[in-house]
């Protein structure tokens, strides 16, 4: 699929592999991961979906640690976490909230298929043992909405490799490589009172 990857990315990485500064990290990171694809949806459906988009991409964060420490690369191991959100949209219903069409499901799955299934991942079961024990909230589906699927965010045609696009809006495929010197600071929710707290 075609993501991003730019400095917050590589500092979110730092973040989110220390502790005490990684919480603050998932606070924002949810907070925007939340907010960007509710955006999508309608806005009768936004409070519905709220709680739960929450809980899931939370659970993602701990998708994405383990990734990196099986030895993904940074953008391959956040395209994981895009993967088994785009997963759950599709087993809601909520097409419209989708990054790749629904038909490169299996493609997607099929390319980290080692990784989705030593954490028994599977499209049915996006989140396999990340998922929190208490489960996640309830979210109405709109199960109707996969008989003719609508996919205004979706970018087909990215199904083979994780497309990156860099900060100099240069598209690469794989990723780039992480820089020196990468300021933590530069992630969401991390300053610099919280790195020397």
């Amino acid at each position: 699929m075609k993501i991003r990857q730019n400095v917050r990315h590589w500092a979110a990485k730092q973040a989110l592999t220390m502790p005490v500064v990684g919480e603050y990290a998932i606070d924002k990171l949810v907070d925007i991961h939340t907010s960007v694809f509710l955006d999508r949806a309608e806005e009768s459906h936004r409070d519905d979906r709220r709680e739960y988009l929450d809980a899931f991409f939370e659970a993602t964060m701990d998708t994405y640690v383990a990734a990196l420490e099986d030895g993904y690369p940074e953008a391959e191991a956040r395209e994981i976490t895009h993967i088994q959100a785009n997963f759950a949209f599709y087993n809601h219903g909520w097409t419209e909230m989708m990054e790749f069409p629904s038909d490169e499901l299996d493609v997607h799955y099929d390319r980290y298929a080692e990784f989705f299934e030593s954490y028994n991942i599977a499209i049915e079961d996006p989140l396999g043992e990340f998922k929190p024990e208490d489960g996640l909230p309830n979210a109405p589906s709109t199960p109707e909405r996969l008989e003719e699927p609508e996919h205004p965010y979706a970018e087909g045609g990215f199904a083979d490799d994780v497309y990156v696009e860099t900060g100099d809006g240069e598209l690469v495929v794989g990723g780039g490589e992480e820089p020196e010197n990468v300021d933590v600071e530069a992630a969401p929710g991390v300053d610099e009172e919280k790195v020397e707290g």
